[in-house]
This record gives structure tokens, C-alpha cells and sequence, in this order.
């Protein structure tokens, strides 16, 4: 029979109303985790400790039940030895220290965790955005616009500053530019907005600035945290889908960040953790039935032929060489659902303020670069170059596998330290903050436009 904790003081029974009153600090003030404080029984305090014990050590929601596939590597949770430390924080008056050890220990959790107790403080305006109002045109000058340089920045579209240094001051504010217009006609693309550049309630809802909405999509963010196990592999690639971008930790140590094409709306890159085994030079490419009866449903022979293509067996298969739609390295991974790393043979795409438009798999900005700090890593610097120089597909294994997570953070911390924010292109967050307790809203949706013929 399990151990259930018992004698309750009222030191401990203060100490868990004390770790529940600051229970935003998780993000989680909008979960419910106690009916009554007052004349609460034992049996109600330890069933109120074990809910909010769980929800700290592995979250709120069950991954696997919103994501299919889902293998990145869980925070697991021992339930018998969860009720064995809640009895002995209860004997010993430890219980504020005993929850609070639950929840992830790292910086950047701390981070998110402050940056949502920051934007809760804030007022919220009865929910109504900070840029709604009259539609705003270029040449207006409007106390708007440097939230909207702000939003625009944090999401790709305007450089750190360029525009911001040189924003004009008008009698009401800075002057809405033709230069962040442009910003804003790309983001409108991106959205299935008419890209006129006029910022109205639609453009307003992608911008999402209003505090309110930013401390919702924290606290998403402190719950991914959550799930996840607690020590990632030291020597690691997480890929963030929600960013398109890439970085490549050796021994716990940020060693490489790179830019990278993910899955469009409908062929989402889904969450998965699984390592790399080997590189592959100048791969050929067996095209995917789904694109081969979609996609290249209708193509005759000239566009094979063009393509490097030739049909073996009733499939397609692309023939190795700049042209082919993996560029000139694959990173072989092991999983059951063919996902895995490549190069491009559209480098162009990499300079898109939006990257989310491939088939599922993700392409790697400078992939031969990336291969090659690899090897080097790996000590198969000589077997690679040979490999590549071949101008054939050749295999070279890896002396150890490489894990990759990829993940799904649309609130992170940037390389410049600090919280930054990117939309929620596969709208993903809705269910979560749902969950959170928070109330449903609109969300603006990327638009899921052409994917290229690449996987």
C-alpha cells in the first residue's frame, strides 16, 4: 500500500497554501489545485500536494495525447516514491522546499518563470491589444510604432536595430516608415493577409503584443518545459520548428546556431527525439509517395530528366548532385517516420524571415559546413572528405550517435540572453493554454502556402 503523508501541522498545511498562493511563478495560477483552504482535511491537503507535485515534475498535459508522434525523452515521475517524499516533507516541515525541487532547476526556466511573473503585473487593459485603434498607414507618426518594431524584430522580419536607429520622430510618436511597412507586407504574406502594409485588426492579431497574450504563451512555454526530462544529453542538436532555427551543443556548450527550413502547416516537423548514425555524401533521393502522387502527379518525362530523376521499381529516385532536393549531405537519423536533417538545393530559402515549408524534415542552413564540424568532431574528418569528393553517395557512420530533439518553443531565450518571442505557426498553443485554465482567444494561423518538391 502506498505511504500517504499524515498529521498535517499547520506549519506544513501553511507552507503548501504559501507554494500554492505562488503557484504563477509556474505559470500555473489559472489551474485550481485546492477546493477550500479552509477546513481542509488531510486526505484533501496531501491530494492538493500530490496534483500540484505532478503538474511541477512532469506538467499539466499529457504530450502524447496532443502530439502523435511524441518521443522526446519525458520527466518521468516514480508515483509511489512521489507519495514517499511528500509523507517525509510532511514529517520533517520541508514541503515549500520539497515542491519547489520539482520543477526544472535551469536558467532558462528561471527566466521564463520571471519574465511571466513581469508580464502578469502588468496591466492588461481588459485584454484589448495595445495596438487596436485607428488603422495605422505609412507616414503616420503614432506612439504605436515602436511596439510594432519590437514585434516585428522578435519574429525575424526587421533586423536588431536597423530600423529602430533610423525611425523618424513625429509630433504623436515615431513615423511609420515605408521600411517597416515592407516588414510588415512580409508578415502579412506569411499570414494570408492582404499585404497592403496597413496595420489593422487582423495584422494586429498576429502581432500579439498586448502583456496579456505574452504571459499566456510563457506560461505554454514553462509546461513544454515541463515534460521534458530534466538532463538532456550534454552532446545534443535541438532544433526549435517554431523558430526554424538550430543549435548544436558539445559537452553542454552552445557550439553552433544556424538557421533551418521546417514542416508548412499540414506537414508539421513533429516531436521527436532521435540521434543522428552517420552522414551521408551526395545522397539520392527516393521520393516519398506523397509527393510522388501529389506534387509530381502529372510530370512527364522532360521534368525527369531535367530533375535528374529516373523512376526504379515504381518510385522516383533522384540521382546525387547540387540539383537534388537534399543537397549534397543527408544526416541519417533513426526514427520510423523518415525524418531526418539535409542540405538544400535552395540556399536562398534559409534568407526568409519565414522557414516553415518543407514536407516534414528539416533542411540546414550551410549543411556542408555543419557536416564537416561534425566529423571533425567525431574523428572522421578523412572519411568524409573522401566521401564528398566522390561525387558519389557514400555512407560514413559515426563513432557516436548525436541526439536530436525537436522541439517546439515559440517563447525561448535568445542568443542575446534575452526572452524572445516568434508566433505559434502550427497554432499548438491553443490546447495547452486551454488546459493552463487560461480563456480561449483567436489566434492568428500560418498560412500553410506551396512547399517546395523536397521532403
Amino acid at each position: 500500500m502506498l505511504e500517504q503523508a499524515s498529521g498535517w501541522s499547520e506549519a506544513s498545511k501553511s507552507a503548501l497554501l504559501s507554494a500554492l498562493g505562488d503557484r504563477s511563478r509556474h505559470g500555473l495560477d489559472h489551474v485550481s489545485f485546492l477546493e477550500a483552504d479552509d477546513g481542509a482535511s488531510d486526505a484533501e491537503l496531501n491530494q492538493a500536494a500530490l496534483r500540484f507535485a505532478r503538474a511541477l515534475a512532469r506538467g499539466v498535459v499529457d504530450p502524447a495525447t496532443l502530439h502523435d508522434p511524441f518521443t522526446l525523452s519525458e520527466a518521468r515521475v516514480d508515483e509511489a516514491a512521489l507519495q514517499r517524499t511528500l509523507a517525509a516533507a510532511v514529517a520533517k516541515g520541508r514541503i515549500g522546499e520539497w515542491l519547489a525541487s520539482l520543477a526544472p532547476q535551469d536558467e532558462e526556466y528561471a527566466r521564463l518563470s520571471q519574465a511571466y511573473l513581469d508580464l502578469s503585473a502588468q496591466p492588461r487593459d481588459g485584454g484589448s491589444p495595445p495596438l487596436g485603434g485607428k488603422l495605422l498607414k505609412v507616414g503616420t507618426s503614432d506612439a504605436r510604432v515602436p511596439m510594432i518594431i519590437e514585434q516585428l524584430t522578435d519574429g525575424g522580419y526587421l533586423p536588431i536595430g536597423d530600423v529602430a536607429s533610423r525611425a523618424a520622430s513625429g509630433e504623436r510618436g515615431i513615423v511609420y516608415t515605408h521600411d517597416i511597412a515592407g516588414a510588415v507586407k512580409r508578415l502579412q504574406r506569411d499570414f494570408g493577409i492582404a499585404a497592403d502594409g496597413v496595420i489593422g485588426p487582423k495584422t494586429v492579431g498576429v502581432l500579439n503584443l498586448s502583456p496579456g497574450d505574452r504571459a499566456r504563451a510563457v506560461a505554454v512555454a514553462l509546461e513544454r518545459r515541463r515534460w521534458l526530462s530534466r538532463t538532456p544529453p550534454p552532446t545534443r542538436i535541438d532544433v526549435n520548428t517554431a523558430a526554424a532555427r538550430l543549435r548544436y551543443y558539445r559537452d553542454g556548450v552552445l557550439a553552433d546556431t544556424r538557421r533551418v527550413v521546417v514542416g508548412k502547416p499540414g506537414t508539421e516537423t513533429p516531436l521527436l527525439q532521435s540521434p543522428i548514425y552517420r552522414l551521408v555524401a551526395n545522397p539520392t533521393w527516393t521520393v516519398p509517395k506523397s509527393i510522388q502522387n501529389g506534387e509530381l502527379a502529372n510530370v512527364g518525362a522532360d521534368y525527369l530528366a531535367r530533375n535528374n530523376m529516373t523512376v526504379r521499381g515504381g518510385w522516383i529516385v533522384q540521382g546525387p548532385g547540387p540539383q537534388n532536393a537534399l543537397g549534397l549531405v543527408k544526416f541519417d537519423m533513426i526514427n520510423k517516420h523518415a525524418i531526418y536533417l539535409h542540405d538544400t538545393s535552395a540556399p536562398e530559402l534559409f534568407d526568409r524571415s519565414q522557414r516553415h515549408r518543407s514536407h516534414g524534415c528539416v533542411r540546414v542552413e550551410d549543411a556542408l559546413g555543419f557536416a564537416q564540424m561534425l566529423a571533425q568532431d567525431q574523428g572522421v574528418t578523412e572519411e568524409w572528405q573522401a566521401a564528398q569528393t566522390s561525387g558519389e553517395q557514400r555512407f560514413v557512420p559515426l563513432k557516436s550517435q548525436i541526439p536530436v530533439r525537436l522541439l517546439y518553443r515559440n517563447v525561448f531565450i535568445g542568443d542575446d540572453g534575452q526572452v524572445a518571442y516568434r508566433t505559434d505557426p502550427y497554432g499548438w498553443n491553443a490546447p495547452i493554454a486551454k488546459a493552463l485554465g487560461f480563456p480561449g482567444r483567436a489566434e492568428a494561423r500560418l498560412r500553410s502556402g506551396e512547399a517546395d518538391i523536397a521532403p
